[in-house]
């Protein structure tokens, strides 16, 4: 085997043994709080993605390809990964639904099942996070989600290489009257914040907290998910949904 060839398959072993120790921990929270071992209560909303002008290079479709002033809607989940009361620090989620395109062949019937309940929506999941380096990489706790950064933790694998997203307010919060707007940008793991979106919430009518999220099976259109990430995240997830099937 070739160097080169090698490489991805040395990368995705610690990550999928990290990911069978996740997958362990998540099983037993599993045990304590079902169907959803964190971010147990999420309140929906619904919005839109609207892109702004300026120059997008990415190398992921969904960023670039859009015309400036294009929009697409949204739906959003935002929760507390703890369930701690309000007032106190906890890691936030912003999770989004957002149209897509079909993920490449089903991989198994978790897959075919995803597929069914929603094939043309790709998903992104934010969590309170830092903005620069290392703390771009970390959950950051945060009293309240409109003073926190919201990054994705781990990258997008687009044409020109690995891409992160971020949101953060730039007005209102999640329940002023005229809604809640954030700016999203995207950078390289190590490089800078470029915004490309904003995004616009306000409270769902319905508030039928059924709705999943699982980006790694939904990518964005023009992504892909690096063979480490998915070693990484996919087990944990897949035995969450199966349990809340």
């Amino acid at each position: 085997m070739h160097a080169s060839a090698s490489r991805p398959v040395a990368a995705a072993a610690p990550a999928a043994f990290a990911g069978r120790i996740l997958r362990t921990v998540f099983a037993g929270m599993l045990v304590l709080r079902r169907p959803r071992p964190i971010h147990a209560r999420g309140e929906l909303f619904d919005g839109a993605v609207r892109w702004l002008r300026g120059p997008r290079d990415t190398g992921l479709g969904w960023v670039d390809d859009p015309e400036p002033g294009s929009s697409v809607p949204v739906r959003a989940r935002l929760s507390r990964s703890l369930g701690l009361p309000d007032g106190l620090p906890d890691v936030w989620g912003l999770a989004l639904r957002v149209p897509g395109s079909d993920a490449e062949g089903a991989q198994d019937d978790l897959d075919l099942r995803a597929r069914a309940a929603d094939a043309d929506d790709a998903h992104i999941e934010f969590a309170s996070t830092g903005a620069g380096v290392p703390l771009r990489f970390a959950l950051v706790p945060h009293r309240r989600p409109e003073r926190a950064r919201l990054g994705i933790l781990l990258p997008y694998r687009g044409s020109r290489g690995p891409v992160l997203l971020l949101a953060r307010t730039i007005a209102g919060d999640p329940h002023h009257r005229l809604g809640w707007r954030l700016l999203l940008s995207t950078a390289s793991p190590l490089g800078r914040w470029r915004a490309f979106a904003e995004l616009e919430l306000r409270p769902s009518p319905d508030q039928d907290d059924a709705l999943r999220f699982d980006a790694g099976r939904h990518p964005l259109p023009g992504s892909d998910v690096y063979p480490w990430v998915r070693a990484l995240r996919q087990p944990a997830y897949d035995r969450v949904q199966r349990a809340g099937a």
